[in-house]
């Protein structure tokens, strides 16, 4: 079984669906590939994620308000003779309506929250990981002009690469991380004795976000998106602290 085969399957693998010569052939490929492993521990967490995060969405006064006013209207409303529209069409055009207004409004929403949630317990995984791991960097500099040639030829973009020392936010290395399906930069931090761990990959769109504050599992976590890339960084620090650093990414070179 290759990489593809694999990657392929580690879903049903994961909830334990496949037959069995195709399950003994995944435990063989898992014990010797690193990256498919990888992707199946991602799988496990996420799924682990989704049943503990606050996904639910509490639309607000307005959104309600707006629902209310449609569903008394369609209850007022009196049939009126129409030779090419029946009270029954009428009726479902105000339902209609409603759905409308529901899912414009609310599945943008949810769909971002649920995004930055995933990607906030993937996040914390990896920075965990690196520590338990005793895997912070593949390469160890404080030298930015040795950390950005790095990752040359091992990834398809550059990551901006800075180092904060007189601020008090020392560079000490870089690795190669795994986020979203995706191979990404991982650029480590010191702030007295705790780490940072800033990731750093391309995003889809070139507009920029402002910088959003989330805490899980005891971390803290800063995400925002400048001159197309995605930046998490995310520290134990606490979150005046971990604002200040984000800050001093963002600021330009």
């Amino acid at each position: 079984m290759n990489c593809k085969d694999a990657q392929n399957l580690v879903h049903a693998y994961a909830d334990k669906e496949l037959e069995l010569l195709k399950s003994l052939e995944m435990d063989e490929h898992l014990k010797s590939c690193p990256v498919c492993t990888q992707i199946l521990d991602n799988t496990l967490e996420l799924r682990s994620a989704l049943k503990v995060a606050d996904l639910a969405y509490q639309p607000g006064r307005a959104l309600k308000s707006r629902i209310h006013t449609a569903l008394k209207k369609a209850d007022r409303a009196e049939p009126k003779p129409s030779r090419f529209l029946p009270w029954a069409w009428l009726n479902a055009g105000a339902a209609l309506a409603v759905v409308i207004v529901l899912t414009w409004a609310v599945v943008p929403l949810l769909s971002t929250h649920t995004e930055d949630n995933l990607v906030a317990q993937e996040v914390v995984s990896n920075h965990v990981r690196s520590l338990l791991a005793s895997h912070l960097t593949d390469v160890m500099s404080s030298d930015q002009h040795t950390v950005k040639p790095w990752f040359s030829g091992k990834l398809d973009f550059s990551p901006p690469v800075e180092d904060f020392v007189p601020q008090g936010f020392p560079l000490i290395g870089c690795r190669l991380d795994y986020l979203k399906n995706k191979t990404v930069a991982a650029l480590v931090y010191q702030h007295r004795q705790h780490y940072i761990n800033l990731f750093v990959w391309p995003a889809d769109t070139g507009s920029a976000t402002a910088p959003k504050v989330l805490s899980r599992q005891g971390y803290q976590m800063v995400h925002w998106t400048q001159s197309g890339m995605h930046f998490w960084a995310v520290s134990e620090l606490n979150q005046d602290e971990l604002r200040q650093f984000a800050s001093l990414v963002q600021q330009p070179t």
